[in-house]
């Protein structure tokens, strides 16, 4: 076979790669192509607040009122843990109040009593003094009479040994006073300790109430029921997950960019979301976190080249608002492309312009 024989043969072959290629490049440039220069996309998933719904205390998980999908409002039940322990504790902690009331009363009229001796003691010291002004009055006279010989030496004498009494019974009197005002102060030390038995039986009680009313589960905000991670009969120990939710008001999806692009970034600017499930709809979004360092590089480098290479970590927030009204339709997990501007004042496109379910 010549060579013109095998050109014959293999132009046909050329000619048909010719007309492949050309058919391929007519399909690239017919493809879209983006919203062109100025913008840029980063790929993500869409996350939500995770909320774990635990126990405070270990307990037996007696029964769980929510299935995973239900939506929740904030404050609503949704598991119940045993609460024989607790509320048996509770009841003693009542016992143990009314007890200790029972000895405030004890106390206080304990120091009743005490008041009352001190106010016998006093009046038997002016009993005493009135005695003691007595028997120095008699023993004036008897010295008088005794000068003149109008009485006898022992009538002066029994004078000067009553005299001598009523200073010895006043003196006892008085320390009767002292003994029963220690009293007093030491009744009133009791009273003090018995409301502070008191006290301390109300907060036993207020903190055995409070965990009686942390074994009610309550959704801490309004969400949705992710996991049902634990089952009616499970012993679990403090801190155990009975449930994990999610709170469908905070909404994020996190990408990454290059350096180039986050350093002109800021906090609020507008991106917009485009998820693989649906791209017929663009949803709204703000940039509310960028990285203060970058991710995916192994060493601090210095060269230019290589900080081109950074990444860093970009977190968008869908308005809240735009939430409530699509609770419903919001999916966690979901992939999709985020999309920023890099020339702020370039508009959107009509390929991003926004575009929403209803």
């Amino acid at each position: 076979m010549n060579l013109t024989d095998t050109i014959k043969k293999s132009l046909p072959l050329v000619l048909l790669a010719a007309v492949a290629a050309g058919a391929y490049g007519a399909w690239l440039w017919s493809q879209d192509r983006g919203p062109g220069p100025g913008f840029m996309q980063g790929n993500g998933r869409i996350e939500a607040t995770e909320i774990d719904i635990a126990t405070k205390l270990p307990g037996r998980v007696d029964r769980i009122l929510v299935d995973e999908g239900d939506f929740v409002q904030a404050g609503q039940t949704l598991a119940l843990m045993n609460p024989d322990s607790l509320q048996a504790q509770f009841e003693e902690a009542q016992a143990r109040q009314r007890q200790a009331g029972h000895a405030v009363v004890a106390a206080q009229a304990q120091v009743a009593l005490r008041e009352s001796d001190v106010a016998t003691a006093q009046a038997v010291v002016r009993q005493r003094e009135s005695d003691l002004f007595a028997a120095r009055q008699r023993l004036n006279r008897s010295s008088s009479l005794v000068k003149r010989g109008a009485a006898s030496q022992q009538e002066l004498d029994d004078d000067q040994a009553r005299l001598h009494s009523a200073e010895a019974g006043l003196a006892a009197a008085r320390a009767q006073v002292v003994s029963a005002q220690a009293g007093v102060a030491a009744a009133r030390a009791d009273q003090v300790g018995a409301e502070s038995a008191v006290a301390a039986a109300a907060a036993t009680v207020a903190r055995i109430q409070a965990d009686l009313e942390d074994s009610r589960l309550k959704a801490p905000r309004d969400g949705r029921i992710q996991l049902r991670v634990a089952q009616p009969g499970e012993v679990l120990a403090a801190g155990g997950r009975v449930l994990n939710m999610l709170d469908l008001s905070d909404v994020t999806m996190t990408f990454f960019m290059p350096e180039a692009v986050a350093g002109r970034m800021a906090l609020g600017s507008e991106v917009r979301i485009v998820l693989d499930a649906a791209p017929q709809y663009v949803i709204p979004a703000e940039v509310a976190f960028v990285a203060s360092q970058a991710q995916f590089t192994p060493k601090t480098v210095e060269t230019a080249s290589e900080r081109q290479k950074l990444m860093f970590r970009i977190k968008a927030r869908i308005p809240r608002d735009l939430l409530q009204k699509h609770l419903e339709q919001v999916k966690t997990g979901l992939p999709g492309v985020a999309w920023v501007r890099t020339d702020a004042s370039r508009p959107w496109p009509d390929t991003l312009t926004v575009r929403l379910p209803g």
